[in-house]
């Protein structure tokens, strides 16, 4: 009896070490603060916004945005990683403070380890802008015109982005020298729009809006595919540099020691959101992702080991 009574108490003492928190099963009950360590109106803000609001109304409780800027992304990434890993405070973050600022600065926090992968939104091209006053129309013409314009200058929406890398890898590949600007978000679009700056990478959707206007004129894509918005333009790459490729891409992640029924539950609801925002991404430059929190994880690894290489081998942290 006593033997039968001890392994009873002992079952119901695994079962209840290994049922998952009382809370995991009706999350959220509560409101949801979802990060974004940019600016508001870039991209990173806008996708966030867009699958927010659709998790608002299908979980019931409000998922809150919170623009932490600064730092090409280590502010706001930091403060997630420092968060309570209860599901409440999430974070949208892309390819500059996960993949690229481990190797460029010394961080008191590991994106890989500290964080955890719970879906990806979307990937998304950067494309090579120009305000209408420059002389140059086309990527043949901008590849002369670099050449013999030793002191042209490049904004990006940070130090690390690949709004920046992009720029640093095509002057290198070009071997040519220009000045990066760097700033905290959509005011590097901005300052280019008024023609203190002779020409950025940007993400698609940060500029659609001035591509389509005619105030900014566009040149090349990043990505190694044409861009489903903009499938006239050519790619760096096939505009005579082979295997350039320096796109962005969007996801959530939660702080390290998030139970495992949230960053599931949270994968399954971006998951059911993506097919409802699909025309629209495309309309505005982003491609829509969907899959598990395993497959953005090996995505992300590749990214870094990939980020780590050109970071090293452009000396990147001398801009």
């Amino acid at each position: 009896m006593r033997i039968a009574q001890a392994w009873l108490a002992g079952a119901v003492l695994a079962a209840a070490c290994a049922a998952p928190p009382a809370f995991a099963a009706d999350y959220p009950s509560r409101p949801v603060k979802v990060v974004v360590a940019f600016s508001p109106g870039g991209t990173t803000d806008t996708l966030t916004r867009s699958v927010t609001n659709i998790l608002s109304k299908k979980l019931g409780q409000p998922f809150v945005v919170e623009n932490r800027p600064g730092a090409g992304g280590n502010i706001g990434t930091e403060f997630v990683v420092r968060a309570d890993p209860d599901g409440y405070t999430l974070i949208v973050n892309s390819v500059g403070p996960i993949a690229v600022n481990p190797s460029l600065n010394k961080l008191s926090y590991n994106p890989l380890t500290d964080l955890l992968p719970m879906a990806q939104i979307a990937t998304v091209p950067n494309v090579l802008v120009v305000p209408p006053t420059s002389p140059v129309q086309d990527m043949k013409g901008f590849l002369a015109y670099v050449k013999t314009r030793p002191n042209l200058n490049y904004s990006s929406t940070g130090v690390g982005t690949s709004s920046h890398l992009s720029s640093y890898m095509l002057m290198d590949r070009l071997g040519v020298k220009a000045t990066h600007i760097p700033y905290k978000g959509a005011d590097a679009v901005n300052d280019l729009l008024a023609g203190r700056i002779d020409f950025m990478f940007a993400t698609i959707p940060s500029v659609i809006g001035h591509i389509r206007s005619g105030k900014l004129r566009p040149l090349a894509v990043s990505t190694l595919q044409r861009s489903s918005t903009l499938p006239e333009l050519p790619t760096v790459a096939e505009s005579g540099y082979p295997g350039f490729d320096a796109g962005s891409w969007f996801g959530f992640f939660a702080p390290k020691g998030t139970p495992r029924e949230v960053v599931e539950r949270i994968n399954r609801e971006v998951n059911a959101a993506i097919p409802a925002l699909h025309d629209q991404m495309l309309r505005e430059g982003a491609e829509p992702v969907a899959g598990s929190p395993e497959q953005f994880g090996k995505f992300i690894k590749s990214e870094y080991d990939k980020w780590a290489v050109l970071v090293k081998k452009f000396d990147a942290p001398a801009q």
